[in-house]
Formats: C-alpha cells, sequence, structure tokens
C-alpha cells in the first residue's frame, strides 16, 4: 500500500509544476507586450518600475535600412519621467526601443543608465528613486532581448542637475535617465 502515499505526492508535484508553468507574467520573447504592474503609485512606498501597456514590435525590421540604423547609436540618450514615479512614459518606449535594438545587433556594446531627479525629496530617497527609474529602463531593456551583461546602472539622485533652478520646467528636466555609452 506504498503506492497510493507516491501517486498522491506525484499528483501534488504534477499541479504545482502546472500552476507554476501557467503563473508566467511577461513580454513575449520578441517584445510584443510587457505585462507589468504599474510602478505609478506616489510615495515612498513607491515599487517596481513597469509601464502597463503595450510596446510594440518593430516593424520592417527585416529592412535593410532598418538593419543600417541599428548599426548607430540612437540620436534620443535621454528620456524623462514625471514627478516621483518610476515608469517609463509611451513617448519614450520608441526611444527606448531604438536603443533595445542597437545593444542587441551590436553585443560588444555597453551602456550605463544614469538615474536622476530633481531636488525635491531626501538626498536619500532620491537616490533610491533615481536607481528606480534606471532599473525601469533595464528591465524594460532585458525585456526586448538585451543582455544583462551589457546593461549597468547608476543613480545620481539630485546630485547632478541637468537644469538648475526651482521651477517647474527645471524639476522636469532632472527627472531622467540617462545613456552613456
Amino acid at each position: 500500500m506504498q503506492l497510493k502515499p507516491l501517486a498522491r505526492s506525484l499528483a501534488v508535484a504534477l499541479s504545482i509544476v502546472v500552476i507554476a508553468g501557467c503563473s508566467s507574467t511577461g513580454g513575449t520573447q520578441d517584445g510584443d507586450s510587457y505585462g507589468s504592474q504599474n510602478g505609478s503609485s506616489m510615495g515612498a512606498g513607491t515599487s517596481g518600475a513597469g509601464t502597463g501597456g503595450q510596446y510594440g514590435s518593430t516593424t520592417g525590421s527585416g529592412s535593410g535600412a532598418g538593419q543600417q540604423a541599428d548599426s548607430r547609436i540612437p540620436e534620443v540618450r535621454t528620456i524623462y519621467f514625471d514627478y516621483d514615479r518610476d515608469s517609463i512614459k509611451r513617448e519614450y518606449e520608441s526611444a527606448v526601443m531604438a536603443h533595445a535594438r542597437y545593444l542587441r545587433a551590436n553585443p560588444n556594446a555597453k551602456v550605463v543608465l544614469h538615474g536622476h531627479t530633481d531636488e525635491r525629496g531626501t538626498r536619500e530617497y532620491n537616490m533610491a528613486l533615481g536607481e528606480r527609474r534606471a532599473r525601469a529602463v533595464q528591465r524594460f531593456l532585458n525585456i526586448q532581448g538585451v543582455s544583462p551583461s551589457q546593461m549597468s546602472v547608476v543613480s545620481y539622485g539630485e546630485e547632478r542637475p541637468a537644469a538648475s533652478g526651482q521651477s517647474e520646467s527645471a524639476y522636469s528636466q532632472n527627472r531622467r535617465v540617462v545613456f552613456n555609452y
């Protein structure tokens, strides 16, 4: 009668394997969608990043012109964020996709993602927010097929502002991630 407990254990193990296999989230290998949580809550509890929504696959990437474009570093090297947010704005998805295409086409290329914030908030909070922003970009690139060995993250928080002043215009220029090749 030892067979019954063995069969029961096998059934439980098989159920766990099936459930674990079905619980996968995230984008497809070719980047069609990115099913993540939206990291848009306010305050110190903001965690993770992601944008939710479609990131779209590239069209015409098999053409000669698309391949030529992948051999040059994309022109847009800075993306901007909303106040106290670490999610990539839709308007910058195409710029980040261009960096993903470049990095996939050039496996020896390396990028350092510099996360920045405006001066509002404590120094410690801003260092963490800058890192969350850079990691959000890193996760996006990784989902698009960029090797983790090609990317590193540095947070400068509020320490290296792009614009000085205490206006919303200056603040919005300082909430950014810079691609540094």
